[in-house]
Formats: structure tokens, sequence, C-alpha cells
């Protein structure tokens, strides 16, 4: 953990001197506390206080990048355990595995099920974000091949699974430059596995069975110079992975356990479908930064996405879409209007049956702070003014030659005082989303 604003002051030189732009050294020690400002800022600090201030602002869990560019994956630096706390900040990387025994006609047909698994959700786009080449074959040749294929025709990035260090670097002479991840080093060849990550500067995973022999192994990677690491438990037991990877979030956060300061990784074995799919949402939620699926199902990788998408999002700040008029369709003067709140979901499931109504609509969108019409409506957030003022704010004149307004149904109480306020007659819609379509086709705007 972070030193407080007082261990920091005790590191400071004490001289006042306002060179760093604040009054004193104790604000200064408290700004750095609160990571507002940068240490070198203070020109009198000797080289013993930096070097210990330099090691305690190092964040708990390393953010480690595999990949490259706009598509590249970063897991790590989470700073809690419990999301409810702040929340957790890099979604982790769900990969899928292919084996390099795969024809290339299979590989071709692999390439074409991954382009597939593209979901979009309450306006967010979901896809899996790695592809891990396993070296079955145990061949190099075979390796490299499957790597190259894989290379040149997918984007997506690259986890090389070997665990012979001559395959490795055959796997990595067509790739480094895509900065894989390396997966594993164990006991056996982790000063092989040592120099290949640090000789293509890529991240190494670290695997071992226990979690003690896992930190020794951990610590003799980075004292060799080796520092962009991720973690794995080699345990059977769901229960006994799920307990070591709560160890190493928990010693990370509260002990400040550096050789544990590191994202973890956690494979799928081909098994059975819906065990699978348990075993990678649990860890997932308890702690694993990667997951790398074994022939998962469409449903598998759906359910998984979406999941991180609940963990990930900010449970103080739900997910929202832009309070303004959204046109669905190819609206005209004389299409319908509809009212509902910002929340994503709530919005997306407008959408939804209003497009599959084919009755080209708008729909406005109201500033609720991310709440759903009931919840909204309970706190005064999706009321007749409020709505009101979104409508002004939406100058709708500009856009229809009519002047009705379509409500929930669940808030049909406020239709009196909206239809005073804005002067707009309002039509009470249906309760449930799913009546919105047979409504919108019988729709007949008052004159």
């Amino acid at each position: 953990m972070g030193l407080s604003g007082l261990e920091i002051y005790k590191l400071l030189p004490k001289t006042n001197c306002k060179k760093c732009n604040f009054p004193t050294c104790l604000a200064f020690a408290l700004a750095l506390a609160k990571k507002s400002t940068d240490l070198a800022k203070c020109p009198y600090l000797s080289d013993e206080a930096k070097m210990a201030l330099e090691s305690a602002s190092q964040p708990p869990i390393k953010l480690i990048t595999v990949g490259v560019g706009e598509q590249a994956l970063s897991v790590g630096n989470e700073t809690v355990l419990f999301r409810h706390e702040e929340k957790f900040h890099h979604p982790a990387g769900v990969g899928l595995i292919v084996e390099d025994t795969l024809s290339e006609a299979q590989l071709a047909e692999f390439v074409e099920v991954i382009k597939k698994l593209q979901f979009e959700r309450v306006g967010q786009f979901l896809s899996p974000g790695l592809i891990a080449i396993k070296n079955t074959s145990g061949k190099s040749q075979d390796f490299a091949s499957c790597i190259k294929y894989l290379k040149a025709n997918s984007n997506l990035n690259l986890v090389l699974m070997s665990g012979d260090p001559d395959c490795m670097r055959a796997g990595l002479e067509v790739c480094k430059e895509k900065k894989p991840l390396i997966f594993s080093a164990e006991e056996k060849n982790l000063d092989a596995f040592i120099e290949i990550a640090k000789e293509a500067k890529a991240p190494l995973a670290v695997s071992s069975t226990e979690l003690e022999k896992l930190s020794e192994l951990a610590k003799k990677a980075i004292d060799a110079g080796c520092h962009d690491l991720v973690l794995n438990v080699l345990k059977d037991r769901l229960s006994e992975k799920i307990e070591s990877l709560t160890q190493i979030r928990r010693l990370a956060l509260k002990k400040n356990f550096r050789t544990f300061g590191f994202p973890t990784i956690s494979v799928i074995e081909k098994k059975d479908v819906l065990f699978d799919a348990m075993s990678a949402g649990a860890l997932m939620a308890k702690y694993a930064s990667i997951i790398l699926l074994d022939k998962p199902t469409l449903g598998t990788v759906l359910s998984l996405l979406t999941l991180r998408q609940n963990i990930y999002s900010d449970p103080q700040k739900p997910l929202q879409v832009e309070p303004k008029v959204y046109p669905i369709g190819s609206p005209n003067e004389q299409s319908p209007l509809l009212v509902t709140t910002n929340f994503s979901l709530t919005y997306y499931t407008v959408l939804s049956e209003v497009e599959s109504s084919k009755v080209s609509s708008y729909i406005l969108s109201v500033d609720t702070e991310g709440m759903s019409v009931l919840t909204a409506w309970a706190a005064e957030k999706f009321t007749p003014e409020k709505i009101n003022e979104s409508m002004k704010k939406a100058t709708l004149e500009s856009l229809l030659a009519h002047k009705v307004l379509i409500i929930p149904g669940y808030v049909a109480v406020m239709s009196a005082d909206l239809e005073e306020q804005s002067g707009w007659k309002i039509l009470v819609g249906p309760r449930e989303a799913s009546g919105i379509s047979p409504f919108l086709k019988n729709f007949n705007k008052p004159r």
C-alpha cells in the first residue's frame, strides 16, 4: 500500500522552500499521497529518500500489457479487493486456445469463429482479446507456422503456450513485435524463459502448484531483470484455485507483497460446457486477470463477456447514454416521439423494441443520472419538469410537425402535469417494453 502523507513528510527535506509550488513540505507530502503531484518537483530530495518514495509509489499490482497499439490488452493495476470499495479498472482478458496441430483449413475455420464472437450490449462492443497458440505438436516449425498464420489473419493479441524453450524462441521469431505473452515458465525451465522474455521484451507467465514456490520463481525472475510477469496457479480443483488467487490479491494489496504484485492468469481446460462456463465466471470474479478457454461454445463466451462488463463497470456510476434525441430508422416530421431515461439498459431495451416495430421514430433520452424509469421517478429524476426541460433543449419543433409525446406506462400519473407544463399532447405508452412494437404499429397522432 502507498505511504500516508505523514510518512512521506518524514522523508522530505523539510526546508519549506516552496520550489515545488506548495507552501510547505507537509502540503507537498499530502499532495504526493493523493498522487496529485510529481516527486521530481522537490529539488532537495536525497537519493535514499527518492528510492524509498519511488518504491512506495509503485502500484500494488503492476500494469502489464500484452500486444501493441490500440488492440493491446492491459491488465493489473487494481487497487481494491471488492468493487464496491472503488471499482476494478482494467477488464480481464478473455482468450481462446488453438492447437498448432490444426491444418490451415481448420485454422481458417477457427478465425471465422473468432470473427463471429463479437457482441453489442447496452451500447458497448464485447469480444475476446486474445488467441492462445498451444504447442501440442512439440515441434518448433509447426508452432511457428501456426503463429504466423494467426498473426496474419487476426488482429487479436497473442499468447504463446509452450514449455519448450526452443519452440518458444521459434514462435517469438515470427511475432515478437506483437509483444505476446510467454506462457509459461516453471521451475525446470525458468532460467531459459527469463532470458527469452528479456530478449523479446515480452511479458512472462510464471507457473507453480504452490504459492510459496510461485513467489520464489517470481522473485528470481525480478532479480534477473524480468519485471513484466503474470502469475499462474496450477491447481486442479476450482475451490483451491479461487482460494490461491484470492490470497495473491490480498497479499499484494494489504501486505504490499511485491512478488505477488502482478496480474494472474487461469486456463480453463475442456471438461463440461456448464462447468467450464461456471469456472471461468468464478475465476474472473476472484481474481483472474486473464482467462484462456479451450474450445468454448458461443454461449460460454457471450456469458463470460457479459459478466466481465458487469464486474468492471463502476458500481457508483451506472452505464449511461448521452441524453439527447435519437433518430431510429428514417424518421420524418410525422414520426412518433418516445421518452425514456438515459440508463443504458433501459434505453437499449426501448431501442430494440422500436427497431423491431419497423416504425421510424425518435427517442428522447432524459438525463436521470443513469437510473431506470421507476427508480428515477421515485428519486425525482424523471419528473414533468425534467422531461419538459429536456424537450426544450432538444428543439423538437425543428424535427416534428406534431406535438405528441409518448411516455412509459409506469409513470402515467405524470401525464396531466407534463401536458400542462409542456403544452404537448401526452400519450401513455405500454408499461412493459415488449408492448412498444404493437403500440407503435397502431400509433395515430391526435389532430
